[in-house]
Protein backbone atom coordinates (compact mmCIF):
# COMPACT_ATOMS: atom_id res chain seq x y z
CA UNK A 1 0.00 0.00 0.00
CA UNK A 2 1.41 3.19 -0.75
CA UNK A 3 2.36 6.13 1.64
CA UNK A 4 -0.65 8.21 -0.10
CA UNK A 5 -3.31 5.51 0.39
CA UNK A 6 -3.64 5.68 4.06
CA UNK A 7 -4.66 9.72 3.69
CA UNK A 8 -6.92 9.00 0.85
CA UNK A 9 -8.56 6.20 3.06
CA UNK A 10 -9.02 8.12 6.03
CA UNK A 11 -10.35 11.47 4.13
CA UNK A 12 -13.03 8.98 2.51
CA UNK A 13 -14.08 7.43 5.88
CA UNK A 14 -14.37 11.19 7.25
CA UNK A 15 -16.67 12.08 5.08
CA UNK A 16 -18.95 8.80 5.32
CA UNK A 17 -19.23 9.26 8.74
CA UNK A 18 -20.23 13.15 8.19
CA UNK A 19 -22.70 11.93 5.26
CA UNK A 20 -24.67 9.92 7.85
CA UNK A 21 -24.04 11.71 11.21
CA UNK A 22 -25.49 14.67 9.36
CA UNK A 23 -28.48 12.62 7.37
CA UNK A 24 -29.15 11.10 11.37
CA UNK A 25 -29.11 14.16 12.29
CA UNK A 26 -31.58 15.60 9.68
CA UNK A 27 -33.94 13.28 10.80
CA UNK A 28 -33.86 13.48 14.44
CA UNK A 29 -34.52 17.16 14.07
CA UNK A 30 -37.42 16.83 12.18
CA UNK A 31 -38.67 14.17 14.07
CA UNK A 32 -37.88 17.00 17.39
CA UNK A 33 -40.44 19.93 14.97
CA UNK A 34 -43.23 17.34 15.18
CA UNK A 35 -42.66 16.75 18.87
CA UNK A 36 -42.85 20.39 19.66
CA UNK A 37 -46.42 20.83 17.50
CA UNK A 38 -45.41 24.42 16.73
CA UNK A 39 -45.15 24.05 13.06
CA UNK A 40 -42.97 22.31 10.71
CA UNK A 41 -40.52 22.83 7.73
CA UNK A 42 -42.16 23.54 4.41
CA UNK A 43 -41.46 19.54 3.03
CA UNK A 44 -42.10 18.49 6.85
CA UNK A 45 -45.53 19.92 6.45
CA UNK A 46 -46.11 17.92 3.68
CA UNK A 47 -45.27 15.02 4.88
CA UNK A 48 -47.72 15.37 8.02
CA UNK A 49 -50.20 16.14 5.28
CA UNK A 50 -49.99 12.84 3.97
CA UNK A 51 -49.25 10.98 6.84
CA UNK A 52 -52.54 12.71 8.54
CA UNK A 53 -54.30 11.36 5.23
CA UNK A 54 -53.34 7.82 5.32
CA UNK A 55 -52.36 7.20 8.57
CA UNK A 56 -49.15 6.11 7.37
CA UNK A 57 -45.91 6.60 9.16
CA UNK A 58 -44.64 10.69 8.76
CA UNK A 59 -40.95 8.90 7.86
CA UNK A 60 -42.35 6.53 5.83
CA UNK A 61 -44.12 9.17 3.66
CA UNK A 62 -40.69 10.58 3.63
CA UNK A 63 -39.05 8.02 2.17
CA UNK A 64 -41.96 7.93 -0.71
CA UNK A 65 -42.20 11.42 -1.27
CA UNK A 66 -38.10 11.58 -1.61
CA UNK A 67 -38.50 8.99 -3.79
CA UNK A 68 -41.18 10.06 -6.05
CA UNK A 69 -39.16 13.39 -6.20
CA UNK A 70 -35.64 11.54 -7.16
CA UNK A 71 -37.96 10.45 -10.20
CA UNK A 72 -38.67 13.66 -11.13
CA UNK A 73 -34.24 14.19 -11.99
CA UNK A 74 -34.41 11.89 -14.37
CA UNK A 75 -36.23 14.48 -16.75
CA UNK A 76 -33.95 17.11 -15.07
CA UNK A 77 -31.03 15.32 -16.23
CA UNK A 78 -30.10 15.24 -12.90
CA UNK A 79 -26.87 12.77 -11.68
CA UNK A 80 -27.62 11.08 -7.54
CA UNK A 81 -24.59 10.63 -5.51
CA UNK A 82 -24.50 8.48 -2.08
CA UNK A 83 -25.70 11.00 -0.21
CA UNK A 84 -28.82 11.68 -2.34
CA UNK A 85 -29.67 8.07 -2.02
CA UNK A 86 -28.94 7.50 1.43
CA UNK A 87 -30.96 10.67 1.83
CA UNK A 88 -33.68 9.20 0.77
CA UNK A 89 -34.11 6.28 3.83
CA UNK A 90 -31.86 7.49 6.61
CA UNK A 91 -34.23 10.56 7.06
CA UNK A 92 -37.23 8.45 7.30
CA UNK A 93 -36.05 5.72 9.13
CA UNK A 94 -34.14 7.92 11.51
CA UNK A 95 -37.34 10.55 11.64
CA UNK A 96 -39.77 7.57 12.67
CA UNK A 97 -37.33 5.76 15.28
CA UNK A 98 -37.15 9.26 17.07
CA UNK A 99 -40.91 10.20 17.13
CA UNK A 100 -40.88 5.75 18.71
CA UNK A 101 -38.80 6.97 21.95
CA UNK A 102 -39.22 10.90 22.28
CA UNK A 103 -41.92 11.20 24.47
CA UNK A 104 -44.40 14.48 23.94
CA UNK A 105 -44.31 17.61 24.52
CA UNK A 106 -46.02 19.59 27.65
CA UNK A 107 -46.35 23.30 27.95
CA UNK A 108 -44.70 26.35 26.03
CA UNK A 109 -42.04 26.11 27.72
CA UNK A 110 -40.57 22.98 26.68
CA UNK A 111 -42.23 23.02 23.66
CA UNK A 112 -40.53 26.01 22.50
CA UNK A 113 -37.13 24.58 23.68
CA UNK A 114 -37.86 21.66 21.41
CA UNK A 115 -38.54 23.49 18.83
CA UNK A 116 -35.30 25.73 18.51
CA UNK A 117 -33.24 22.11 19.39
CA UNK A 118 -34.94 21.06 16.31
CA UNK A 119 -34.03 23.90 14.39
CA UNK A 120 -30.73 24.10 14.88
CA UNK A 121 -29.61 20.74 14.74
CA UNK A 122 -31.10 21.01 11.07
CA UNK A 123 -28.38 23.65 10.48
CA UNK A 124 -25.79 21.36 11.42
CA UNK A 125 -27.43 18.39 9.87
CA UNK A 126 -27.51 20.60 6.69
CA UNK A 127 -23.71 21.34 7.36
CA UNK A 128 -22.48 18.20 7.63
CA UNK A 129 -24.10 16.18 4.78
CA UNK A 130 -23.59 18.87 2.14
CA UNK A 131 -19.76 19.60 3.24
CA UNK A 132 -19.27 15.41 3.03
CA UNK A 133 -19.64 16.23 -1.05
CA UNK A 134 -21.61 12.67 -1.95
CA UNK A 135 -24.27 14.55 -3.65
CA UNK A 136 -27.15 16.47 -2.88
CA UNK A 137 -30.65 15.26 -1.08
CA UNK A 138 -33.28 14.56 -3.65
CA UNK A 139 -35.27 17.45 -2.88
CA UNK A 140 -32.16 20.22 -2.95
CA UNK A 141 -31.43 18.35 -6.50
CA UNK A 142 -34.52 19.07 -7.44
CA UNK A 143 -34.47 22.78 -7.14
CA UNK A 144 -31.10 23.15 -8.61
CA UNK A 145 -32.17 20.58 -11.44
CA UNK A 146 -34.74 23.42 -11.86
CA UNK A 147 -32.59 25.90 -11.29
CA UNK A 148 -30.11 24.57 -14.43
CA UNK A 149 -33.08 23.65 -16.91
CA UNK A 150 -34.61 27.17 -16.62
CA UNK A 151 -32.63 29.55 -15.71
CA UNK A 152 -34.33 30.73 -12.88
CA UNK A 153 -32.64 31.80 -10.38
CA UNK A 154 -32.16 29.10 -7.35
CA UNK A 155 -33.96 31.46 -4.83
CA UNK A 156 -37.19 31.12 -6.88
CA UNK A 157 -36.70 27.58 -8.01
CA UNK A 158 -36.67 27.06 -3.77
CA UNK A 159 -39.48 29.28 -3.21
CA UNK A 160 -41.76 28.13 -5.65
CA UNK A 161 -41.04 24.36 -4.32
CA UNK A 162 -41.88 25.31 -0.78
CA UNK A 163 -45.00 27.20 -1.65
CA UNK A 164 -46.12 24.30 -3.60
CA UNK A 165 -45.32 21.88 -0.78
CA UNK A 166 -46.59 23.97 2.12
CA UNK A 167 -50.08 24.91 0.52
CA UNK A 168 -50.48 21.06 -0.79
CA UNK A 169 -49.39 19.65 2.72
CA UNK A 170 -51.65 22.25 4.96
CA UNK A 171 -54.75 21.34 2.70
CA UNK A 172 -54.30 17.73 3.98
CA UNK A 173 -53.63 18.44 7.35
CA UNK A 174 -50.16 19.63 8.12
CA UNK A 175 -48.88 21.75 10.68
CA UNK A 176 -47.93 25.60 10.26
CA UNK A 177 -47.18 27.58 13.18
CA UNK A 178 -44.36 29.55 14.44
CA UNK A 179 -42.01 26.92 14.11
CA UNK A 180 -42.69 27.27 10.46
CA UNK A 181 -41.96 31.01 10.62
CA UNK A 182 -38.92 30.27 12.86
CA UNK A 183 -37.43 27.95 10.55
CA UNK A 184 -37.87 29.64 7.56
CA UNK A 185 -36.12 32.82 8.83
CA UNK A 186 -33.36 30.90 10.93
CA UNK A 187 -32.30 27.70 8.35
CA UNK A 188 -30.18 30.13 6.06
CA UNK A 189 -27.89 32.00 8.46
CA UNK A 190 -27.53 28.50 10.52
CA UNK A 191 -26.62 26.46 7.57
CA UNK A 192 -24.46 29.19 6.38
CA UNK A 193 -22.88 29.27 9.82
CA UNK A 194 -22.45 25.17 9.93
CA UNK A 195 -21.48 25.25 6.28
CA UNK A 196 -18.46 27.25 6.84
CA UNK A 197 -17.91 25.61 9.86
CA UNK A 198 -17.33 22.30 8.70
CA UNK A 199 -16.16 23.03 5.38
CA UNK A 200 -12.99 24.69 7.58
CA UNK A 201 -11.90 20.71 8.17
CA UNK A 202 -13.46 19.29 5.13
CA UNK A 203 -10.24 18.41 2.24
CA UNK A 204 -11.51 20.37 -1.08
CA UNK A 205 -14.67 21.24 -0.13
CA UNK A 206 -13.66 25.34 1.70
CA UNK A 207 -13.27 26.41 -2.17
CA UNK A 208 -16.91 25.30 -2.94
CA UNK A 209 -18.29 26.46 0.20
CA UNK A 210 -16.76 29.23 2.05
CA UNK A 211 -18.17 32.63 1.05
CA UNK A 212 -21.42 31.02 -0.96
CA UNK A 213 -25.16 30.77 0.09
CA UNK A 214 -26.19 26.89 1.62
CA UNK A 215 -27.98 26.79 -1.93
CA UNK A 216 -24.85 27.49 -3.90
CA UNK A 217 -23.18 25.32 -2.00
CA UNK A 218 -25.15 21.83 -3.38
CA UNK A 219 -25.22 23.03 -7.08
CA UNK A 220 -23.25 20.48 -9.01
CA UNK A 221 -20.07 20.91 -9.56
Amino acid sequence: MSATAVPHHSSLLRRLVRLYAGLVLYGVSSALLVVAGLGLEPWGVLHQGISEFTGIAIGTVSIGVGAIVLLLWIPLRQRPGLGTVSNVFVLGLTMDATLAVVPEAHGWVVRTAVMVLGVVLNGMATGLYITARFGPGPRDGLMTGLHRVTGRSVRLARTSIEVAVVVAGYALGGSLGIGTVVYALAIGPLAQFFLRLFAAGSPGATGAVAGRSPEAAILPQ
